[in-house]
């Protein structure tokens, strides 16, 4: 677990090396280690100095995910007792009046930066990829082991809230100017050496806290410097976290708590505080989809068992925004990209969107001018379909439109080698009805990118019937490569995340079409915690081109002897339509847009006039419960076969709130039997689409 041992100078050296895991974690084992080592190296007669620095890669992981999101009630008080147990010993080596110094090899973020704060001298190796801070807050979690008690007497109240109410990370270089690290090295072979001389140029160490007139950087929480900041930093962080985070409340608390009190005192009250937190269902869903069932998503745990074929070289069919974003992602990564459209000079404005991009991160420091030269060098440009030929992927960017696409893969799959793997940018038409017009099928996938691609994080995956799991490796592979999150779900009509997209701003649109008012709609979607309002992504994403997957769908059901009535939102959308208010990208939709102001339309009153009152509670849960209904439904059909999938993509590619952990997570946060009385009551005042799906169980 740990080793301590003295050196012929009298230098102690203790280094953290769990046996069983494959990185340093802060867990009860730890704790009662730690706790016996503290006291060893306490009793050590004639220590020069002591040396702290880990036998793994990184330098500590942090603390122990698993048993936090396991808190009850039951088991809180033992909590607390472990956290102070751990504050202690970290307190007892803080005080032994000798320099202790940490040698920073690696990434040291939450626990293992509170154990780096707990020395008097830290020393990092010069990585810019190597990050130090707190990011609990990210997980519904405080830095309980000490991190908002230091970090605010290190720096402050004002300069340490970005740091413990926003994650905020830093590297070597960037802790050196905030003097959070004390000296920056080379390489790893560098620290021990550089501790050593530090050791021996210092006879003795205290923290500033613990010297005599120790004053807290900016100034005292009861001094006139900070009484505005005190006075307004609840209501800006409320506006931040509309009151759906418990953690950022309980870090800005603890803090402005403990700046007044003396270091122990302050100690404890953050103790309690992590506690809280640590009890509340927003924790538990957040640690249980960001941590565990995101890693296990970028570990591969859920990708496809076929032979991946490694892309070299692509060709994106389609020169707009989206096809262009989609260049700029396969040639950021250094993958050869052809972009076609009809004409070179429409697909040299698609290029002119990529140097753009290129342009802004190379003048903000993201990326050097090489690079960028490098990126914008890989993409070439093309009017005739014949010159994707040599291609190992095609990928089609074009509208949303069967017959426009069917034509187009038609033409792509004539001049393709047997090998490449075609794939359709579609947000909604099924997979294996496209593939009809392709002469492999098996090597022909849906690749639902989000826009602005440059941004989003998150790729769809979508596998036809006949589909082969070579394929789906592939793409899987090539979505990694990119750096973005990939979901694999099986074909059907709106595959996951269109399917619960359209439950989102259908719910928006039919509120309206009831004589809700428009404000109180999108209020309500602000008070959930979702990005935008359902109109607002109306406006943004257009209502024509909502109509035309409206009439696509309409169709394509219709020539399968189905018939579909209009629903209110249909209706809505129609009215506004006919109004020639088509969204943001003309200026007029359900907002008005110019250059002054953005404000809802000032006729929508008239058009859908107000009845009776809606609770706000039930319009927030409206919003919700239609997404986590049609979500379970598409992972209970096995649309989407993986909880994990459906928390991820809803949150990162529809931006669920993120204090729920994702549309399935959320059901469970709530509650199944809690959640099926709710959709009861929601049905019976509004709709049976609000009806609890029968297999809702499946999440206990």
């Amino acid at each position: 677990m740990m080793t301590f041992t003295v050196d012929a100078q009298h230098i102690g050296h203790l280094v953290f090396d769990r046996d069983d895991q494959a990185m340093n974690l802060m867990d009860l084992a730890f704790t009662t280690d730690f706790a016996a080592t503290a006291a060893v190296i306490k009793d050590t007669p004639n220590l020069r100095g002591v040396i702290m620095r880990s036998g793994k890669p990184t330098f500590f992981a942090g603390g122990d995910l698993v048993s936090l999101s396991q808190v009850t009630d039951a088991t809180a008080d033992a909590l607390f007792d472990q956290v102070e147990s751990l504050k202690n010993s970290m307190r007892q080596i803080e005080t032994l009046g000798i320099p202790v110094v940490a040698c920073l090899n690696g990434a040291a973020l939450g626990g293992g930066w509170e154990l780096a704060l707990c020395c008097h001298f830290r020393i990092a190796v010069d990585k810019k990829d190597r990050y130090f801070g707190l990011p609990e807050v990210t997980l519904g979690l405080l830095p309980g082991g000490g991190g908002v008690t230091r970090m605010t007497r290190l720096l402050g109240l004002q300069a340490a809230l970005p740091y413990l109410t926003e994650g905020k990370k830093f590297n070597a270089a960037e802790g050196l100017q905030s003097q959070l690290i004390d000296q920056v090295v080379a390489g790893p072979e560098a620290l021990e050496a550089a501790a050593i001389s530090h050791i021996m140029a210092t006879e003795h160490s205290q923290q500033p806290w613990d010297t005599k007139g120790f004053k807290l950087p900016g100034g005292h929480p009861s001094s006139p410097a900070l009484q505005q900041l005190i006075s307004v930093a609840p209501a800006l962080l409320r506006q931040k976290t509309r009151g759906n985070f418990p953690a950022p409340i309980a870090i800005l608390s603890a803090a402005i708590e403990g700046a007044a009190l003396d270091f122990d005192t302050a100690s404890r009250i953050e103790s309690r505080y992590l506690v809280q937190v640590a009890r509340s269902p927003v924790a538990k869903s957040m640690i249980n989809t960001f941590f565990f069932q995101m890693n296990a998503l970028q570990r591969g745990k859920f990708a496809p068992q076929g032979n991946a074929k490694p892309i070299k070289n692509a060709a994106v069919v389609g020169a707009g925004m989206m096809g262009s974003g989609i260049a700029w992602a396969l040639a950021s990564k250094g993958v050869p990209v052809m972009l076609l459209d009809t004409s070179l000079a429409v697909a040299k404005q698609g290029k002119a969107y990529v140097e753009k991009l290129v342009e802004k991160r190379v003048s903000k420091g993201r990326l050097s001018a090489q690079k960028g030269v490098d990126i914008v060098s890989l993409i070439s440009l093309a009017d005739d379909i014949a010159q994707v030929a040599n291609a190992d992927l095609v990928i089609e960017a074009v509208v949303e439109d069967r017959a426009v696409k069917s034509e187009l893969l038609r033409q792509v799959s004539a001049v393709v080698s047997t090998q490449c793997i075609i794939a359709s940018n579609t947000s909604t038409l099924p997979i294996s009805g496209l593939a009809e017009s392709v002469s492999h099928p098996e090597r022909f996938m849906g690749m639902h990118f989000f826009s602005p691609v440059e941004q989003m994080q998150l790729i769809e995956l979508i596998a036809g019937k006949k589909t082969h799991i070579d394929t789906q490796a592939s793409l899987y592979q090539l979505t990694s490569l990119l750096g973005k999150m990939p979901i694999l779900v099986q074909d059907s009509r709106g595959f996951y995340t269109s399917r619960v997209f359209q439950s989102y701003i259908y719910e928006g649109m039919r509120m309206l079409s009831e004589g809700v008012p428009a404000a109180s709609i999108e209020n309500a979607a602000w008070l959930a915690g979702m990005p935008m309002g359902p109109l607002t992504v109306v406006d943004n994403v257009s209502l024509t081109l909502i109509a035309q997957i409206i009439k696509q769908t309409k169709a394509d059901l219709n020539a399968d002897g189905e018939t579909v009535d209009d629903d209110p939102a249909e209706l809505v959308l129609n009215q506004l339509i006919s109004a020639n208010r088509t969204g943001k990208s003309s200026g007029a939709g359900f907002y008005d847009y110019d250059s002054e102001r953005t404000q809802l339309w000032d006729a929508l009153p008239s058009l859908f006039p107000e009845t009776a009152p809606v609770p706000l509670p039930d319009l927030v849960d409206r919003l919700l419960y239609a997404q986590s209904i049609e979500s379970f439904k598409a992972y209970n059909a096995g649309i989407v076969g993986q909880i994990a999938e459906a928390n991820i993509g809803a949150i990162f590619a529809l931006g669920f709130p993120a204090w729920t952990g994702g549309t399935l997570e959320y059901i469970k946060q709530v509650g199944v039997d809690a959640f099926t009385r709710r959709c009861q009551d929601l049905s019976t005042r509004y709709g049976e689409r609000f009806a609890a799906p029968s297999n809702l169980n499946r999440l206990s």
